[in-house]
């Protein structure tokens, strides 16, 4: 008898288990191994930003300068960057630039930086003119507005603070956008830094993919103008 009972004891014990091996393989892991991308060499990395069209507006005879640039600030400094142009502060590739942005909100500093963007424009096949520059000012507030190839933007509007330099900066950039938008282009400046040495580039979004997944994220490499403004509460 006692040997029936132990026996009738085993088998529910056995029909119990695959019940509970199937619970527990429910149970999802709160702590997925995250999958890590193999870091690229810099001539892997240049390869690809070529692949992608981003030396597309780059001058023949300046290519292998700018290329031999970009793969030596990544393999020593993983930083995002190619050369200027002699003593100037033009970059050869024609989608960085350099801007100081007090310049910038000054008088006469938006028709300057338009003037140097220009030419990526023209390259890319599209339109940059700028016509009724207006400034209205006084002691406390400026408004400040130009027509971009017949359609008026604002590049500053408001009481002067402490944000002044940061908003006519995304405003600028805003413009720029939206005159790319306007002709089809699906080419977009983004927002790097902001200040007396700072910068913006010019990227596709799979250039952009790109560059966010291989190079650090932090104040040095470019952003979306949503992650900028609200980073620096503009």
């Amino acid at each position: 008898m006692k040997a029936l009972f132990l026996i009738i004891i085993l088998t529910s014990f056995l029909a119990c288990n695959p019940k509970k091996d199937n619970a527990v393989s429910k149970i999802k892991n709160p702590n997925p191994e995250k999958t890590i991308q193999q870091q690229l060499s810099g001539k892997e990395v240049v390869e690809e930003l070529e692949r992608l069209g981003y030396f597309n507006l780059t001058s023949e005879s300046e290519l292998d300068t700018v290329k031999a640039d970009f793969e030596i600030k990544y393999t020593d400094q993983n930083f995002f960057q190619g050369p200027m142009r002699g003593e100037t502060l033009n970059f050869m590739d024609y989608r960085y630039y350099w801007v100081d942005c007090e310049e910038l909100f000054e008088v006469g500093g938006l028709t300057t930086y338009l003037k140097q963007v220009k030419p990526t424009f023209e390259k890319l096949g599209l339109e940059l003119a700028w016509e009724n520059e207006q400034s209205e000012q006084d002691e406390r507030s400026w408004k400040h507005t130009i027509e971009l190839n017949g359609n008026e933007y604002v590049a500053f509007d408001g009481p002067f603070s402490d944000l002044d330099w940061g908003v006519a900066y995304v405003n600028f950039i805003d413009m720029l956008n939206a005159e790319l938008r306007r002709q089809h282009s699906n080419e977009q400046f983004y927002p790097i830094d902001c200040g007396n040495d700072g910068r913006f580039v010019l990227l596709t979004p799979n250039q952009y993919d790109f560059i966010i997944r291989n190079y650090p994220i932090d104040h040095e490499h470019p952003t979306t103008m949503s992650s900028w403004r609200s980073s620096n509460k503009l």
